[in-house]
């Protein structure tokens, strides 16, 4: 059942982190480092109440950060829609929890928060060399919409967007 992240959580959600990592760097996705996400991005997201993690037993196993926090980035692009939105950010299920459909559950979490804000349009980006999260998304309903370049990543990052009902 997801929740709220408190700030005790955040140990836990910088260990998916650590191992995380190497793993986007395998196949050179170089969307996280050592200089992002900090423990210190987390905690603001806890701060402002926008993190949210789902448990097993216990043990943290997945987050997501959902807010109305959109990169200026994104203003470059022709989105679907004008309403106001939330935006996804910082996501990842513990890899020995993967392919158990949390990614779905995550997705699906950010739908109903949106919802609970009187919001119906969702967007996000990843690294576009991040292939897990492109087919999540596309398997979550979201469109492609163009890609952006941040000044400190080499590649770029794709965004995607949902209109919900």
């Amino acid at each position: 059942m997801p929740r709220k992240a408190v700030l005790d959580d955040i140990p836990q959600i910088m260990e998916i982190i650590k191992q995380t990592i190497p793993e986007m760097h395998s196949y050179q996705n170089y969307q996280w480092d050592e200089n992002y996400p900090l423990a210190k991005d987390f905690q603001m997201d806890v701060e402002v109440g926008n993190l949210y993690v789902i448990e097993d037993r216990g043990e943290l196993v997945a987050f997501i950060c959902v807010n109305k926090v959109e990169p200026e980035e994104y203003s470059e692009l022709d989105w679907s829609s004008m309403q106001e939105s939330m935006v996804i950010h910082r996501m990842s299920v513990h890899p020995a929890y993967r392919r158990k459909g949390l990614g779905v559950e995550l997705m699906n979490l950010a739908e109903t928060i949106a919802r609970k804000s009187h919001i119906l349009y969702l967007k996000t980006d990843t690294n576009s060399r991040n292939e897990k999260m492109k087919t999540l998304f596309t398997k979550c309903g979201y469109g492609f919409i163009g890609e952006i370049r941040f000044p400190s990543k080499e590649a770029p990052f794709y965004c995607y967007d949902k209109l919900i009902d």
